[in-house]
């Protein structure tokens, strides 16, 4: 604590000193004003070009400086010398409008001008040809943004199925868990708000996910103070499609079909308008998903080998809606709602079988049938507000006050029937069967306020500050009951109590941060501190035992960043990251996985933290590299611990000393030729675990790497087709040593019908390479396992557009959950 404290403080007094010695070397005149529609509602994006003023012989305006809009409409010019100028606002779509001359004299104040407006052209965009798409993956230097609406292997799938096409991303479906550039504890987040729900309940969100509502999907390693402290290894933040229009109604709908082992269907119809002051979408998305699962483990004890395998196909059935308005109260404010909500009902009935040899001689076989039925049903409300002060005495600058409350309920309802039976060598049963039936209901509430206010000092200098404060209750309630019966027998039911557990969890986060924006030249130096209150109380109702916390931690943040020239820039970063236990990992109770394997949480859990620090530099905003160093000490991870009497293995969660991450990313964008573009991603990187599983030392250590490489090409009658190669080499992960995968993906693309129709075909996985194979050498244990799913599926989907094709963003939308909601499990 007193170290962090100091470290806040020398950030915080650093920045003040660099406003003071910067603010003596500031020279020349600064330019603002602002863009707005013929309804005075601000544009962004917009591309503004400060030129000289012609004179009366009508020769061409030289070009001085250019700027591109604000979320806000607002741009500037800084450093400007005086003389007599002109600007220009220009977008695709609207008629170029210019401003009147003006003069800006020596030593004069910022010079505010009028706010432009923007007239929309009568033609329409059916002239833009598929040049203007934007690639699959966008590097920029703080963050990878995967642009999944114009991805044509992206097409019809789901979001987990894109991550898994991400660069630096691994999705591990065999300790479900996702990680990025090699670190573990990724918080993902769905328009700025998290989940709330555990790793293995994320992936199955993210499973019932279409792809087709997806906008983009952006990988932030190195989040500011603004950020919850949550997620040690970076945020994925995944922006669903959300757009309204300035015309009465448009919107989108899709349809598509997928096989592989079993069919799949979906479609999803999208639709916005904006009647007068009001700006309404929504959004409704049915999938119906039929696919299979295996997973395979060779267990060596002293004496006996167990030999298991476990086929399960599975059907899931998703509903997802999403809905959202804005009323603009005034010019300057403005109040939101939005909704959305999932309900998934799924079912598998596999089947597990269990082979126990002695010198090689298959001695007895256990064969476990599986009836499992689910439920998942999620419903995320938020309402806020936007105010922009009166800021005419800073030329319009972003001025503004952002206040959220939130409120999400998760309710996951799992119902597990084992039925066990004991086969001798000659596969005739050997004596009565064992049944389990395992009935959990999980409830998370989760209610927060956030406000987020920015008060720009000039055109170089803005200072941030917010509060947030959060409360989150789970409830996890397991009835285990047990019997045994001959086949065909009624079964005398007896609850299991040993197994049977109620468990309430108790969360409450008051959180504060400040952060301060300074631009020198070519600088801009950017420091923030973040002070989080936690308590917590973990308690067993069936143990009448109560494990409680209270800690306050401070979470410092800086980022410099220096501009050469136009086309290089250098960034340095450092950032505090805490990663709190999952709700599930502290809860005592027991889930079975199979005859031989179970889980049980561990209430003692404490946080993670983790110390980041990363140098980047990109050249034209296209080729960029990064070298990162991570420590994070009291690393949370899931161990195995093995009886060897009865041959089952105990998985819970402990807190290992430490585990350092280096890392070296790439990315870098390259044209063969016209038609053939690509973008080749490299993440490089060395885990290095430093610690000990009671008395024994985990110093495990491995190199690893993450290569992805894309390509598009633009084939003539409106015909695209992108290649998409991924391959991730063996790496580590607390006890296990993973072995290498990659998948190989293609897809192509037909516009017609004026471009506002495309049918597009992907097919992934096209050499089945998507499989997870590990072992386990360490103590008394000694297995390897295999798991892998259906990834080889082809998918045709067809997306119609309707109304109007000029789309204009809503404002964005952060809601208060930043970090709660990614832990419910």
């Amino acid at each position: 604590m007193r170290f962090c404290l100091k470290t806040g403080c020398l950030t915080i007094a650093l920045f003040f000193l660099f406003l003071r010695l910067s603010a003596q070397s500031e020279s020349g005149g600064t330019i603002t004003g602002s863009v707005q529609d013929a309804g005075g509602k601000p544009l962004e994006l917009v591309n503004v070009l400060l030129v000289r003023a012609g004179d009366s012989t009508g020769r061409a305006e030289p070009l001085v400086k250019g700027a591109v809009t604000t979320s806000l409409g607002l741009y500037s010019f800084e450093s400007i010398p005086a003389g007599t100028y002109r600007v220009a606002a220009t977008r695709v779509g609207s008629q170029k409008t210019y401003s009147e001359p003006f003069t800006l004299a020596d030593q004069q104040r910022p010079h505010a001008l009028p706010p432009l407006m923007l007239q929309e052209e009568a033609r329409q965009l059916t002239h833009v040809t598929v040049k203007a798409r934007k690639p699959f993956i966008e590097q920029q230097i703080d963050k990878t943004v995967l642009n999944v609406e114009n991805s044509l292997v992206a097409s019809g799938g789901t979001a987990l199925e894109v991550l898994e096409k991400a660069p630096g991303v691994v999705v591990d479906l065999q300790s479900e868990r996702i990680s990025l550039q090699g670190r573990e504890n990724v918080l993902v987040m769905f328009d700025g708000k998290p989940t709330y729900l555990s790793a293995a309940q994320v992936l199955e969100l993210l499973r019932n996910t279409l792809s087709n509502t997806i906008e983009s999907i952006e990988l932030i390693t190195n989040p500011s103070a603004r950020y919850d402290a949550a997620g040690t290894a970076g945020i994925i933040n995944i922006r669903l499609k959300r757009n309204a229009s300035g015309q009465p109604l448009n919107g989108t709908f899709s349809a598509g079909v997928g096989y592989g082992r079993f069919p799949k269907y979906n479609t999803a119809l999208t639709l916005n308008a904006r009647p007068g002051r009001w700006s309404l979408f929504g959004n409704y998305a049915f999938d119906q998903r039929d696919y299979w699962s295996v997973a395979a483990i060779d267990r060596r004890l002293p004496t006996t080998l167990i030999r298991q395998h476990n086929d399960r196909p599975i059907q899931n059935t998703t509903h997802t809606f999403r809905f959202g308005a804005d009323y603009a109260l005034t010019s300057r404010t403005t109040l939101g709602l939005m909704a959305n909500g999932l309900n998934t009902a799924g079912k598998s009935q596999g089947g597990a079988e269990s082979d126990l040899y002695e010198s090689d001689r298959l001695v007895s076989s256990q064969k476990t049938d599986n009836d499992h039925r689910r439920s998942i049903e999620r419903l995320a409300v938020n309402a806020n507000l936007r105010h922009q002060f009166d800021t005419t005495r800073r030329g319009g600058n972003g001025h503004e006050l952002l206040v959220d409350l939130d409120y999400s309920d998760a309710s996951f309802h799992p119902i597990e029937k084992f039925e066990t039976r004991y086969l001798a060598p000659s596969q005739t049963e050997t004596g009565p069967r064992s049944l389990q039936r395992l009935n959990t209901l999980s409830k998370a509430i989760i209610r927060a306020v956030k406000a987020d206010y920015r008060y720009p000092f000039d055109r170089r200098t803005t200072l941030e500050a917010g509060w947030k404060s959060s409360l989150v209750t789970l409830s996890n309630d397991l009835m285990a009951e047990t019997g045994q019966a001959e086949a065909g027998q009624p079964v005398p039911w007896r609850l299991d109590s040993g197994r049977t557990n109620q468990f309430e969890y108790r969360e409450r986060i008051h959180a504060a941060y400040l952060t301060g924006r300074r631009i020198w030249g070519e600088w801009t130096l950017q420091v923030g501190l973040r002070a989080e209150q936690t308590q917590t109380d973990a308690r067993s109702v069936t143990t009448h035992s109560t494990v409680s916390r209270s800690y306050l931690n401070l979470f410092p943040s800086v980022t410099l960043t220096r501009k050469v020239g136009q086309k290089h820039q250098f960034q340095y970063t450092f950032s505090r990251r805490i990663d709190r236990p999952n709700y599930q990992s502290l809860n005592p109770f027991i889930r079975v996985f199979d005859p031989y394997a179970y889980q049980q949480g561990n209430p003692y859990l404490k946080p993670q933290f983790t110390d980041a620090f990363q140098v980047g530099y990109s050249y034209q905003e296209e080729t960029t590299v990064s070298v990162g160093y991570t420590r994070t000490r009291g690393v949370i991870v899931d161990i195995n611990e093995q009886n060897d009497q009865t041959g089952v293995t105990r998985i819970t969660f402990v807190n290992l000393s430490e585990l350092q991450n280096l890392s070296l990313n790439l990315s870098a964008p390259y044209a063969f030729t016209r038609w053939w573009s690509s973008r080749q991603s490299a993440s490089i990187f060395h885990n290095t675990y430093r610690a000990s599983v009671g008395d024994t030392p985990l110093n495990y250590s491995q190199l690893s790497a993450s290569l992805t490489s894309n390509h598009t090409f633009v084939l003539p009658h409106g015909l695209s087709v992108e290649l998409t190669a991924s391959y991730n080499s063996p790496y580590i992960y607390s006890q296990n040593r993973m072995q290498g995968f990659g998948q190989l993906s293609i897809g192509m693309q037909k516009s017609f019908w004026r471009k506002k129709a495309v049918l597009r075909f992907n097919w992934s996985d096209l050499l089945q390479t998507h499989r997870f194979y590990g072992k386990v050498r360490f103590q008394n244990m000694d297995f390897r396992f295999a798991t892998y799913t259906e990834t080889r599926v082809a998918r045709l989907t067809f997306t119609y557009n309707f109304g109007n094709k000029e789309m204009k963003v809503i404002r964005p939308r952060r809601t208060v959950s930043e970090d709660e909601q990614n832990r419910m499990n």
